[in-house]
Parts: C-alpha cells; structure tokens; sequence
C-alpha cells in the first residue's frame, strides 16, 4: 500500500504532458530545424524567424483574416518609405492569401505561407527600423551606432501586435519618429502624384530668360514651379512677370544656385530633372534617415556636408546655424561621428602631407619666396628649423612645413578639434569671400566655418570666463593657446542631399560626392528570402 501511495504521489509531482503539435506546426518545426542544420552563422538571415518560432512552441502565427489584411496593407504601404514591397514577397503573400483558411491546402502549403508571413514581417520592420542597407558596406569611414535593437523585445513586440490584432500599428511604430521622416515620406507622395500625371513639362533651350521679358516658355516654367507648389500669380500668358521671378527665386534658392531670376542653363538644367529621378533621391535621403535620424538627441554639432551647413543642437532643436565650406570632390570630407574636445586659438598649421605633395609643392618650385610670403617654417623630422635654401625641393626628404600662427593662417585664427583618422576638424579661414557661394566644396577635406567664435562660445558654455569678449581676447594676443572643453559634445557629419524647409517642401541639392548612386544600387538589390523553398531559389 505505501508503495502505490508513494508511486502515486510521484506521478502527481510530474509536469502536465504537453499538447501534441498541430500538423501545421510539426512542418513548421521540421523546416526550422532544417534551417538550423544548414545554418551555425548565429546573425545569418533568417535567424529571427526562426527563434519566433521557437519561442512559440512552432505555431502558425497568421491564422486571423484580419492580421493578414493588415500585414498586406502595411507591406504595400512601406513603397512610401522608398523601400520595394517585393523585396518582402507582397505578390508571392497576395498570390496565396487564401491558404491559410483555404480546407484543401495542405498542412506543408500552410507552414510555408506562415514562414514566408513572418519573414516578411519581421523583415519589412527591420529595414523600416535601421535601414534596409548596412552602410558601412558603402562607406569604410561610417563608425555610426545602428539604431539599438534587442531582438526578444522585437520578437515579443510581434507576438504581441497579432494577439491584439495591431500589426498595422507595430510598422507605424518601426518607422523613425522624429518628424523630419514624416516629411520626408510626404514629399515622396507628392512626387508620386506629380509623376502619374505625366510629370512636369520639359522646358525648351533658348536665351538666357530675364523678369519682364516675354517668351513662350514662360507658361511651361510657370506651370513646372506651380506643380511643386511655388506661388506663381495667376497670369497666363507669356510675360515673365514679378510673382513668377519671386517664384523663380525661390526655387534657386533651394536648389542652390544663384538667385538671381534669371532662367539659365544651371537653373534650366536643374527645372529639367526628371520627376523620377527626384523621386530617387528621396528614398536614397530616406534610407539616410533610416540610418542616422535616432542619433539626433540631446546635446551635438551636425556638418551637413552636401547642405555646406554646420547647426549646434540642444534638446533636439538647432540653437545656432553656420555656413560652412567643404571638401572638394577630389577631396571629400568624411562621414563619421566624433566628439569635440577642445579648441586651438590662434593655431600654427601643420601641412598635411597631401597638400604638401600636390599643392605647395608645386608653388614653392615655381617660386621660391612662396615659403616666407606665406609665414611657413621648413622642419625636420626633430622639429628643427631648416634654411629652405639647404632643401633639394626637386626631391624633398623628411621635412615637414608649419605656418606660424596669426593672420592668414590657412586655419585662421581657432581650429575646433575631435578625434579622428583623417586629419579633419572645424576651422576659421582667411578665404571668407568663399562663403558668399551658393555651392562651396573648397577645402582639402575640413570644415571651414564662417563664424567659428560663435561656435566655440556654445561649446566651452562658460559664460564668466569664455564669453565672445573672453574668446576675442584671447585669440588677439596671437598666443597659441588649447582650451578644454568641460564636457565633450558629439559630433555627427552628415550628408544629405535634400533639403527640408519649414513649408514643407523639399530643396533637391547637388550630389557632390556623387554617393547617391551606389546607395540606391545597394537599395535596388533584390531581397530573396531566406524561407522560400529551396526548389524557387534556384536562378
């Protein structure tokens, strides 16, 4: 007797059998496990589906008509993010809705619908999240934080959404919230609109068009900037009249070129643009949000590199804004982030060895007082000063040249320094009359910035002792000087190709550095999912 009591108390003590598996199921884990076998890589594609499965005893997930109508609608709906619905198999999901409720589908046909749902969706959240391209795959000097991810919540973040019946509100989540990404998918809608309606009217070449004149391709440019939204009067006919030129104006201005109201050949050039390829640079400028847009918190300094624009940032809003000249395209300023440490008054300027080689190299063979009209020190690799007379310029050989501090030094009269491996920071200039350009890649790869004591008055955030009269002071002594900042604040150079202005609307901007093309390459590349059966991979 107290061995059946004792063999019955045991039995008590033992966990509940669990449910057999559903035959649904059973192929969805006979898939995983398949996949688990033909994949050790822990971040191969494909990774996450199957932990969801997983962590879900292999359960179909898209049982419910109304999750699935959801899911669709929100797949369709990511093409407003310049991403392509294909690349998560909208037409594959749309050509087999029916399997899942469908009573002659087999319990195979329904796993694989399951599979390739939850690919899908995960994937779509994913790229919306941080971008569907990696950039450090275009870009070797990218050192950006992704956006932060933790995979367990994200998973139980799409269990969640299907018990509550809220997948179209998880993608709207995935999207980055700040609002400049709003805006941006906006102005991607509105060129959608304009390019079904045929686009906007090529105009003709001719003669330089100026305000008064008349012209036959003054409706054409009066309907061109009236599709976009500029403010063209109501005048029809061929008079190139003061509503249309303040238009004009305008548009140069947020394309970047000379407003002046003349209707030439850059401004010619840049009305012609095809409507899709302005589409494109918006979903290469989205992807660019995808990627960067998290980073914009708190406290930082942004170099908007295509916009030749430097902004201080606190709590997220610019507080002070700069132009700024940047590298030519044969010597590009990098993209990378970084923190400001401390600043140089009155620096001396080290030549970098690529502007030794190719710029003053050249001038000083050509005249040899180029060095002391210039206030620059022959060195040797000691830091001894040498004659430049004792130095075979034909052939030089471990020297280095220095500009003494003051004016005309080449970085002016402060430098505003951050770690990095290009020898780049922000700087004055003696070449201010650069600035009144609209387009301005005139360095050698730095930041050349306008009023750079405004900016270091922000910085060092001292207002007893670094104030504008302090700073001024300081730099007249012609003293080389560092001064510290108390607490280092980010850095983010960054490089847009669009511009969004408070109306709404969008500035296209000249691609310097031409590094929207291999982005939407990158972009365009089909997207196979790892979940297909192995028979549709096959090219």
């Amino acid at each position: 007797m107290l061995g059946l009591l004792l063999g019955a108390a045991v039995h008590a003590q033992q966990p509940a059998a669990e449910p057999p598996l559903s035959p649904v199921a059973e192929q969805i884990r006979d898939r995983v496990e398949q996949w688990r076998g033909a994949h050790a890589d822990a971040d191969a594609p494909g990774q996450a589906v199957a932990d969801f499965y997983e962590q879900n005893r292999f359960a179909p997930a898209w049982t419910r008509p109304g999750d699935l109508d959801q899911l669709l609608a929100a797949l369709r709906d990511v093409a407003g993010d310049g991403l392509d619905p294909e690349d998560y198999g909208l037409s594959e999901l749309q050509r087999q809705r029916v399997v899942p409720g469908d009573p002659q589908a087999t319990p195979q046909q329904r796993a694989q619908f399951d599979l390739l749902a939850t690919d899908a969706c995960l994937a779509a959240l994913m790229h919306l999240y941080r971008g569907k391209v990696d950039p450090a795959t275009l870009d070797t000097h990218w050192n950006f934080d992704p956006r932060q991810l933790d995979q367990a919540q994200g998973l139980k973040a799409v269990r969640d959404a299907l018990a509550q019946g809220a997948v179209g509100p998880l993608f709207a989540r995935a999207r980055p919230q700040n609002p400049l990404y709003g805006q941006l998918r906006a102005a991607l809608a509105k060129l959608r609109e304009v390019a079904v309606q045929g686009g906007w009217p090529p105009l003709a070449d001719g003669p330089t068009l100026k305000p008064g004149s008349r012209d036959p391709r003054v409706p054409a440019l009066r309907q061109r900037l009236q599709l976009v939204g500029y403010p063209v009067g109501g005048s029809v006919d061929d008079l190139y009249d003061p509503a249309l030129e303040a238009a004009l104006k305008q548009f140069q201005r947020e394309q970047y070129l000379a407003a002046d109201g003349h209707l030439g050949k850059a401004t010619l050039a840049a009305l012609n643009v095809p409507v899709a390829a302005r589409i494109e640079q918006l979903r290469a400028n989205l992807e660019r949000a995808r990627w960067l847009l998290h980073q914009l918190q708190g406290e930082f300094v942004v170099v908007d590199i295509a916009g030749y624009q430097v902004a201080y940032y606190r709590d997220g809003k610019p507080v002070w804004r700069s132009r700024v000249q940047v590298g030519k395209p044969y010597r590009s300023t990098p993209v990378f982030k970084s923190k400001i440490t401390y600043l140089t008054l009155n620096p001396t300027w080290t030549v970098p060895p690529t502007i030794l080689k190719n710029d003053i190299l050249p001038k000083v063979r050509r005249n040899p007082g180029y060095l002391a009209a210039n206030r620059i020190r022959v060195l040797d690799g000691q830091g001894r000063e040498l004659s430049p007379a004792s130095v075979n310029w034909a052939n030089p050989r471990g020297i280095v040249l220095r500009q003494d501090a003051g004016p005309g030094n080449s970085l002016g009269r402060l430098v505003i320094r951050f770690p990095n491996d290009y020898a780049v920071y922000l700087h004055d200039t003696p070449h201010q009359e650069l600035f009144a350009n609209e387009q301005r890649a005139n360095s050698s790869g730095c930041i050349r910035v306008e009023r750079p004591r405004e900016l270091a008055e922000l910085l060092l955030d001292d207002p007893a002792r670094w104030n504008r009269a302090g700073i001024d002071r300081a730099i007249d002594t012609l003293k080389t000087q560092t001064v510290m900042l108390r607490q280092p604040v980010p850095l983010l150079l960054a490089y847009w190709t669009v511009d969004l202005r408070e109306d709404g609307r969008v500035g296209f901007r000249p691609d310097v550095y031409q590094r929207d093309p291999p982005l939407l390459a990158a972009l365009g590349r089909p997207r196979v999912s790892p979940w297909l059966p192995a028979a549709a991979m096959q090219p």
